[in-house]
């Protein structure tokens, strides 16, 4: 098994910074890639950027490209999302996500979630 433990959310004001940790816990060395998703009120959970096992690919979505920063740290188990100028419209639960390699096929893990408010 494997658990995902998001932290860092919280209020910021518009043009502020916040990073995001998610800590992997269980078999992590069955850990692929992994991503920060993101689900505003009344809206679909969408991709927000990506990072593949060795940390040496990454992709944004295009509304935070030169803005956020996704990392990985495999020895400390944990994947970060640098959030620099912060935008109301960036308000949403951010949830960290995992592939896992599994007997069968490989599955998607879900954190549970850290709330991010932009004020204007």
């Amino acid at each position: 098994q494997v658990e995902l433990v998001e932290s860092g959310g919280g209020l910021v004001q518009a043009g502020g910074s916040l990073r995001l940790s998610c800590a992997a816990s269980g078999y992590t060395s069955r850990i692929n890639s992994m991503g920060w998703y993101r689900q505003a009120p009344g809206k679909q959970r969408d991709l927000v950027a990506s990072i593949t096992t060795d940390g040496g690919n990454t992709n944004y979505a295009d509304s935070v490209k030169g803005r956020f920063t996704i990392s990985r740290d495999n020895a400390k188990n944990t994947m970060y999302l640098q959030m620099n100028s912060l935008k109301p419209e960036d308000t949403a639960v951010y949830y960290c996500n995992a592939e896992v390699k599994a007997a069968l096929a490989n599955v998607e893990l879900w954190g549970q979630g850290t709330l991010v408010t932009v004020s204007s």
